[in-house]
């Protein structure tokens, strides 16, 4: 039987290296993902979306009422 052939040393330390040079940047941890703050735009649409709230419960309350019937 022969015994286990070993890589070679070399690329081993190469793909080692390459690797820790790509983490680098990062300060060897993943970015982080998750949003610190509102995304661009989201305070006028917030408003938006409440006055179109606004304006269907003021159309519910005059379609519902009986003050003009």
């Amino acid at each position: 039987m022969r015994a286990r052939r070993r890589p070679p040393a070399v690329p081993t330390a190469v793909l080692l290296v390459t690797l820790m040079a790509g983490c680098t940047h990062q300060d060897g941890a993943s970015p982080d993902t998750t949003p610190t703050g509102a995304p661009s735009g989201y305070a006028d649409m917030k408003k938006m979306v409440d006055a179109a709230e606004s304006a269907a419960a003021a159309a519910d309350r005059d379609a519902t009422s009986t003050a003009d019937r």
